[in-house]
Order: C-alpha cells, then structure tokens, then sequence
C-alpha cells in the first residue's frame, strides 16, 4: 500500500491542546511541504481537508475519515475529535477571530475562538478581532497562518493587541 511506503517519511507534527483543526493541518502540510489534495489522497479521504480547513463541517466528519486521517498523522481519534466543534455546538465559518494577546504567549489559533457564543477572549478579558486593524484585511484560514500575521500588511498578530477592546 502507497500510505505504508510514505507514511515513514512523512514528520510527525504534536497537536497542541485546545488547537483548531484548521490550524493542525496547516501546520502538518506545511512541515512536509503537502497541499490539501495530497494530505486527503494520502489518507485515503479525498478532498475534505480543504473543507475542514475552512471550518466547513457539513457533513461533520465521519469516525471512518478521522481514523484514517490519524493513522497517517499518527494521532489517535480522541485527540482529533477535540479539534473539532461538538455537535450542536454553533460554529462561525467566517469571519475568523483570534487573541492577539493569546496569540503572542502561544502562536496558534483556538478552537473555542470560532464558536458563536464566544464573544471575547476569558483569559485576557479582551475582544476577539476578525480583521487586521492596520489595513483591514480579514484573517486568513488558520491552515495558512505561517508567519502569524496578516496577510496583506505582515502585521504581526501580536502587534493588534493594541487594538483590542476590553470585553
């Protein structure tokens, strides 16, 4: 089998507690230089990690899927599923918000930023932002964020703290 032959050389990425999906996979693909087609034909799961990427969980992911994609990642189930929403749990797509303070202490976007019912970052009592404040631009896809910062303007994350609201 392909996966068995590959599967030795691709690096192992740890995910990181409270980590949202997206961010995961961005992180994988990049350190083994992976595009979302190829991580999915890889897993043997066709194209939903574009999808997932996105926050786009219509239809939520199957058991079937995770275990194969966590057998090529070497992530077991339960780990995968925690970077993922729990059903009924209601989840913004779009826009995509982060801490920048957060953000600054440990780089990586969190699950529990995207829920609906989140309103602003417990932690540092602080709004959560959407876009970039020096140019507008919105937040990219956590599976892009390599540089952490914006994508137009290469504003820091860390340096929109400054910009954030009291909550």
């Amino acid at each position: 089998m392909i996966e068995d032959e590959i599967k030795p050389w691709l690096l192992s990425i740890e995910p990181i507690s409270g980590e949202s999906l997206s961010h995961f996979l961005g992180r994988f693909r990049r350190q083994n230089h992976l595009s979302c087609s190829a991580l999915g034909q890889l897993a043997g799961i066709g194209g939903v990690i574009a999808r997932w990427e996105k926050f786009y969980h219509n239809p939520f992911p199957s058991d079937a899927e995770l275990m194969a994609l966590g057998k090529l990642l070497n992530v077991d189930l339960s780990t995968l599923r925690m970077m993922l929403p729990t059903l009924g749990d209601g989840m913004m797509c779009s826009p995509i918000r982060l801490c920048g303070a957060c953000y600054v202490e440990s780089p990586y976007h969190r699950l529990e930023w995207q829920y609906r019912s989140t309103g602003g970052c417990d932690r540092h009592q602080l709004r959560l932002l959407s876009k970039c404040r020096n140019c507008d631009a919105k937040l990219s896809i956590p599976a892009l964020w390599e540089d952490g910062c914006c994508t137009r303007c290469k504003l820091p994350f860390g340096a929109m703290v400054k910009w954030q609201k009291s909550y």
